[in-house]
């Protein structure tokens, strides 16, 4: 097929051998499988900001540390400096976060860089070579629905350990091979203590992850995962080997009105998105 434009570089680089064919197309990037000398990997091309529709990237870049003032200060002003720093640092995340997951034993495909703007990293297949397929088109029993869904608790367990969050977890951003589920699409992982839409961005990543294997496994509908997990985490006592109960008993005695009007005005951001986007397919 003809080389796409964003990696050219790379092959003129002898990083990419040859683009074998487009994988998929998502909202905020397009991947290819390609060739690297023998091994088959993919190629993760990031759309630039005005052509992704991953439209509240402001709310998950909050408290993302950039070590240069000066970059900093530029993407703050917005200036087209900053703007192209503001971008490096959306794709730097999930290359960082892929790293630092991998090496805290969640199964995460495996990154081998990014050179401007395109992410080289493992093609996850299955035993048989093919690609492996997301969550999503996956069916199973109740008993590996059960099966899954702890490794996918323990896989945001040791997430939350390392001081992220996902964000944006669903039955979408997880494929699964013949070993088990594994967690893609990391860009936007946010920084849990500094980021303020970080408890309820968790809250429905684990949520998420109930909702859908509880479509197969009705008793997980019922479990607290997320409200356990991150009590334990803000009392300083989650562990990678914590034992979970599922179970957990409201305070009902006060209410954190700071957090309801985070979750609200989340929500209403969200909204609004979603009438931006229809608005957009609709033009």
């Amino acid at each position: 097929m003809k080389i796409p434009k964003r990696i050219q570089p790379l092959v003129d680089e002898g990083l990419v051998d040859e683009v074998i064919r487009p994988l998929m197309s998502g909202k905020e990037a397009s991947v290819y499988i390609v060739r690297c000398g023998e091994d088959i990997r993919c190629a993760k091309v990031y759309k630039d900001a005005d052509q992704r529709s991953f439209k509240q990237a402001v709310l998950y870049q909050e408290g993302r540390k950039v070590r240069s003032s000066r970059r900093a200060r530029a993407m703050e002003k917005g200036s087209k400096f900053g703007r192209k720093q503001q971008e490096e640092s959306w794709q730097n995340a999930e290359v960082d976060a892929l790293f630092k997951l991998a090496k805290a034993g969640v199964r995460v495909p495996e990154p081998y860089g990014c050179y401007d703007g395109v992410l080289l990293m493992e093609l996850v297949c299955d035993d048989e070579g093919m690609v492996a397929p997301r969550l999503g088109d996956v069916a199973m029993d109740a008993d590996l629905a059960i099966a899954d869904h702890a490794t996918m608790i323990h896989y945001i367990v040791l997430m939350l350990c390392e001081g992220l969050v996902h964000g944006d977890l669903s039955e979408f951003n997880v494929l699964v091979d013949d070993h088990g589920p594994v967690i893609i699409d990391l860009p936007q992982a946010v920084d849990a203590a500094a980021n303020n839409n970080a408890k309820w961005m968790f809250e429905r990543d684990v949520n998420n992850m109930r909702d859908y294997y509880g479509l197969y496994a009705p008793e997980l509908l019922t479990t607290q995962y997320a409200a356990e997990i991150w009590s334990l985490y803000e009392a300083g006592e989650l562990t990678p080997d914590v034992e979970l109960s599922g179970e957990f008993a409201e305070d009902t005695h006060s209410a954190d009105v700071d957090a309801v009007l985070e979750q609200i005005k989340a929500a209403f951001a969200e909204a609004e998105a979603r009438k931006a986007g229809l608005a957009d397919d609709e033009d």
